[in-house]
């Protein structure tokens, strides 16, 4: 067998913060999209807000992504035992009791029906 010589170039992408996922499938393929929504800052602009919406897609197919979902499960375990429990942040626990509260104001108020629907 003779040796030969392979050029090999790796490109190692770009380091990416999500902020949000969202999963969907079809008989085919799973996909993954991972998002990263940031709000901006333009000094030009003073009147208008910006947002900046990234996102990278990750298609498997059934059978990797349950290999992912196994993975993962496995990652977290060895996580816990070695940190603890994950549990959800203070701050989104008040934020979603807040939430609460507020939706059942809006619940308990009456909304009458115009006289035109009765």
């Amino acid at each position: 067998m003779v040796d030969e010589k392979i050029n090999m170039s790796i490109n190692d992408g770009e380091a990416f913060f999500a902020h949000e996922l969202s999963i969907n499938f079809n008989p085919l393929q799973f996909v993954f999209d991972f998002k990263s929504v940031t709000p901006r800052v333009d000094a030009r602009s003073k009147d208008r807000a910006s947002i900046c919406l990234r996102h990278n897609v990750v298609l498997l197919d059934p059978f990797h992504t349950k290999k992912v979902y196994e993975l993962l499960g496995n990652v977290l375990k060895r996580y816990e035992k070695e940190f603890g429990r994950i549990e959800k942040p203070k701050a989104l626990q008040v934020l979603e009791k807040k939430s609460k509260k507020e939706m059942k104001a809006h619940e308990e108020e009456k909304i009458e029906a115009p006289s035109y629907i009765s």
